[in-house]
């Protein structure tokens, strides 16, 4: 069964830096735009964006720590992401291997045509 796919959900995730981001937060179990910026090639602010991003489309939560706010990756968000990057893959593969079947039998068709044309010219009709 396909799942539907989230094009919001794939569009924040196709960001390099966003991905970056989801995996620090995985990796430390949480992060502020401070911890992130100190990581990664781009300012508080900027990680700020993209965590609005990344919330938007519900990867991320975010709850008050002291004077920042601290973000968590959501497990659920992020395993339906998984799937559907799991399903698209299956799908794709499904379409190339047809794609495959269709070139080989054009290529022994192709083959076959050849070999006939080649036997006609050995032995030309009288």
């Amino acid at each position: 069964m396909a799942l539907a796919v989230d094009d919001d959900l794939w569009s924040a995730i196709g960001d390099p830096t966003r991905r970056r981001m989801l995996d620090l937060l995985v990796t430390d179990g949480g992060g502020t735009s401070t911890t992130l910026s100190q990581r990664l090639p781009v300012t508080r602010q900027a990680v700020a964006k993209h965590l609005a991003v990344l919330d938007r489309v519900g990867l991320v939560h975010a709850r008050p720590a002291g004077r920042e706010v601290r973000y968590e990756v959501d497990e659920r968000q992020l395993a339906r992401a998984a799937a559907q990057l799991a399903d698209v893959g299956s799908t794709w593969d499904a379409r190339l291997r047809r794609i495959k079947r269709i070139a080989e039998a054009i290529e022994r068709a192709q083959r076959q045509t050849n070999e006939h044309d080649q036997e006609n010219e050995h032995n030309p009709k009288e």
